[in-house]
């Protein structure tokens, strides 16, 4: 069999176990991640020639030259009707390595998500800055996507996205969709931004949030009067809005800090925990919707304080990461190991646990 229907057959299996994720890597089986696990395939470990002729099998001839160019390249990748694949193709002690991301074909609601009722209303507002939040591989793009679907479905505007690679593609449903991708139409995010300002957009999605340019372009195009969807990679409201204001130098943080109270819409932090009820996996959320007490807690750099204010906030919407991990838990659907180590104030929650237990008398 050529290597090249190896590479169709590692894809195919990738689809059928319903995994995440699959690592091609010298000197071990290709491997696949399923419910958050690493797993080998029963095949002999890879040469060093096996991996070069699986990236060549799939990577443009571009892209080839990026990696020789410098060390790496990503791209997606469709595989036919059945799925796209976000790939990483880089070299890794000289060696040819790919880590290959499936990209569902298939748009989750958000009540398939686990987002409450609230997040879809702020899919209506007419401006400001929505952050999607998390550490990679949490669904962030997922949740995203979701919620540009429910906008497009519903909206007669026009959405801009930004991506690095394009993942999920949108028809023009009620809304016209303009998707753009970093490298093959567009040099950079903040110069996609830029650009964006003057094509008539009233949504744009920023892929990612990594640098201060791209902050900024950001900040300002939510000020400006457009609705702006981005990702970062923090856990926490309080932490996302402290990173960004981190990022710009001591004399304009202020300014920025300003600019946040002002337009900032919501934070919603999320993060992927292997399910104990049966095989897959949950997701927990924080969300973050802006108040009056939020917005001066960003202004007068109190963001310490916001957390607080999330668990007062449920009549807005609001759910603090510890609490909704607690609500999985009593809803036997995560580990006792993951509750504790994925919450942000172990002690706390675990006196709350011994609390919530007594009351429903299994302490």
């Amino acid at each position: 069999m050529s290597l090249e229907m190896n590479m169709m057959d590692l894809l195919q299996a990738t689809v059928d176990e319903g995994c995440s994720d699959l690592h091609i890597r010298v000197g071990i089986p290709p491997m696949l991640r399923v419910h958050g696990s690493l797993t080998p395939l029963d095949t002999p470990p890879l040469t060093r020639e096996d991996t070069y002729e699986l990236v060549k099998s799939i990577t443009p001839e571009d892209k080839l030259q990026e990696i020789e160019r410098n060390g790496g390249a990503d791209y997606a990748l469709p595989f036919g009707d059945v799925a796209r694949f976000r790939v990483s193709a880089f070299k890794e002690r000289g060696n040819y390595s790919l880590v290959l991301r499936q990209i569902p074909s298939k748009l989750l609601t958000l009540e398939q998500i686990g987002l409450p009722d609230q997040v879809k209303e702020l899919l209506f507002k007419p401006r400001g800055l929505i952050l999607v939040t998390g550490p990679t591989g949490s669904g962030k793009t997922t949740t995203l996507a979701s919620m540009l679907n429910i906008i497009n479905q519903e909206r007669d505007v026009h959405i801009i996205t930004v991506e690095d690679p394009i993942e999920y593609y949108h028809p023009h449903k009620k809304s016209v969709v303009t998707q753009r991708e970093i490298g093959s139409d567009v040099p950079s995010f903040a110069e996609a931004i830029r650009r964006a300002l003057r094509q008539d957009p009233d949504v744009i999605l920023v892929g990612e949030m990594r640098d201060l340019e791209t902050m900024q372009a950001a900040i300002t195009a939510a000020e400006t009067g457009h609705l702006v969807f981005a990702t970062l990679h923090t856990t926490g409201a309080a932490a996302t809005v402290d990173r960004i204001v981190d990022a710009f130098p001591t004399d304009q943080q202020e300014q920025v800090r300003t600019q946040l109270s002002v337009g900032l819409v919501a934070v919603i932090s999320q993060l992927l925990l292997a399910r104990v009820d049966k095989p897959g996996r949950v997701a927990a959320f924080e969300i973050m919707i802006s108040t009056g007490g939020i917005r001066s807690k960003i202004r007068d750099n109190k963001t310490f304080q916001i957390t607080s204010d999330i668990q007062t906030g449920t009549k807005f919407g609001m759910i603090s990461l510890d609490a909704h991990l607690l609500e999985l838990y009593m809803s036997n659907l995560i580990s006792y190991d993951d509750l504790v180590t994925k919450s942000q104030d172990p002690d706390t929650l675990v006196q709350k646990l011994k609390t919530e237990l007594q009351v429903r008398g299994r302490g």
